[in-house]
């Protein structure tokens, strides 16, 4: 009898700590997604200075352009947490396409090399961002769905496992990468 009670009490030890470690296993792979956002982030924002640049000796008296874009970038590197960095990075995505929109109007800036390269560059790092961004949110929702169900719930709020926020694009215009296109320099 003794040796049954002792199996049963090592079965549910077991189970706790099988289900405690599931939670950890997550939680940490969501704080390695995110770290992995942030440093793509990161190479974004450090592009921006020199995007800036570019565009200002070809368009600079496109001055609230290119302050817009600057203030935008400031915004999203200080913003804290999935949802306020989402809202930041929306605001510099526009702004970004603003800067790209005027490639049309200036023939001769779409014919710069650093300029191209650079455009490439960001349509790479947007590719790069999304598909960590999917990353991510995959990780937040089976945390947040191992701490919300039972038993591991129980678990859960005995450790204080908090669910995580989800890393979204708001507006539905803004859920794509920007598109740009330069075309063809004009002859």
């Amino acid at each position: 009898m003794m040796i049954a009670v002792l199996v049963i009490i090592a079965a549910v030890v077991l189970f706790i700590i099988a289900m405690y470690n599931g939670l950890v296993r997550l939680r940490v792979q969501c704080d390695n997604a995110w770290s992995d956002i942030e440093v793509q982030l990161k190479r974004r924002y450090d592009l921006v200075p020199n995007l800036v640049e570019t565009v200002k000796g070809y368009a600079g008296h496109e001055k609230g352009t290119l302050e817009a874009v600057v203030q935008a970038r400031n915004s999203a590197m200080s913003a804290q947490g999935p949802a306020a960095k989402a809202d930041a990075e929306n605001m510099l995505t526009g702004a970004l396409r603003q800067v790209f929109a005027l490639a049309e109007a200036y023939p001769q800036l779409r014919a710069v090399e650093s300029f191209t390269q650079l455009q490439n560059t960001l349509t790479s790092l947007e590719d790069t961002i999304q598909s960590a961004r999917r990353y991510y949110n995959a990780v937040v929702r089976d945390l947040n769905t191992k701490i919300q169900v039972f038993p591991s719930n129980i678990i859960a709020n005995m450790f204080n496992f908090k669910p995580r926020e989800f890393f979204e694009v708001s507006a539905p215009a803004e859920r794509d990468a920007p598109k740009v296109s330069f075309g063809s320099p004009a002859a």
